[in-house]
């Protein structure tokens, strides 16, 4: 009797085991779960198609999620900065080659695949914040879609003042989020940016914005882009090559030549990072700029 039961335990054994390596198997043969945060390295790596097919993706799964279609703008908007080479260095260093930069052509079907990402992205993070005013997603899904407007304003269109009213709206939304998860860190990336961008103002024109209601302060922004580009989630990379470029505008290359270093080797198939470096050295051998 005692030899039977011994029998039993050792089949029911091997059948749970059996049973476990069958799953283990059948777990392999199916694709990955879609992943925002597998998309954003792959915009990163300048694997554009690849990202907008993981957010596409991910909003079947969560059709109610603003973070799907302002993840999926995002992704358009740093394919259109690629082509059109926006995210080169020089172009930020000097506030004189900023200003004369050259007109660009935007792509009008990326164009409007933008917008309609970014107003569908809005129609939700409102749903959302009509039921639940709090809601951590919905306030930064408003904060990026406005940050999204300010890039695509300033730096395509070339419209600097009108991109200001985007980059104000986005503050306000990420100050509201940051008060109520102070460790929402992506968020730290809007209000960096409008402290900077703001505080490096000469005085007069800070004065004159703050009567607009523009608040801001240079070290505060750089401070709050620190803490995006350490713990950030999705836009930890790009909070540190904004901080690279905060470095080479206070001649600084040690430590933006240090940041642009990780983001190389973090993501190879990006060559801006090595082109940057390049012209680091070079700059710093009195080859010139």
């Amino acid at each position: 009797m005692q030899k039977q039961s011994c029998s039993k335990i050792c089949r029911l054994l091997l059948c749970g085991v059996l049973l476990f390596a069958a799953c283990a198997y059948a777990s392999e043969l199916l694709p990955p779960a879609p992943s925002l945060d597998r998309g954003y390295q792959l915009a990163y790596n300048l694997d554009f198609t690849s990202a907008q097919q993981e957010f596409t993706a991910w909003q079947k799964v969560h059709p109610a999620d603003p973070l799907g279609p302002v993840s999926e703008a995002a992704g358009l908007l740093f394919s259109e900065f690629s082509r059109l080479g926006i995210l080169e260095s020089q172009l930020f260093t000097k506030d004189s080659s900023f200003e004369k930069r050259k007109k660009l052509t935007p792509d009008p079907v990326l164009r409007a695949c933008f917008q309609g990402a970014l107003l569908r992205a809005d129609a939700l993070a409102q749903a959302r914040l009509t039921k639940d005013p709090n809601n951590a997603d919905a306030l930064f899904a408003q904060a990026l879609s406005n940050g999204l407007r300010a890039d695509y304003t300033a730096l395509i269109e070339k419209r600097n003042v009108a991109s200001l009213g985007y980059t104000k709206d986005a503050n306000a939304a990420a100050k509201k989020l940051l008060k109520i998860d102070p460790e929402y860190y992506d968020a730290y990336l809007a209000t960096g940016l409008n402290d900077y961008i703001v505080g490096s103002l000469s005085a007069p024109v800070r004065w004159f914005m703050r009567m607009g209601g523009y608040e801001g302060d240079k070290k505060a922004g750089i401070n709050e882009l620190r803490l995006a580009a350490e713990h950030g989630r999705f836009f930890a990379p790009f909070a540190r090559m904004l901080l690279a470029v905060s470095y080479l505008r206070d001649k600084d290359p040690r430590h933006a030549r240090e940041l642009l270093s990780g983001l190389r080797d973090q993501f190879p198939a990006n060559p801006l990072f090595a082109r940057e470096i390049a012209r680091l050295d070079h700059s710093h051998t009195g080859g010139g700029e």
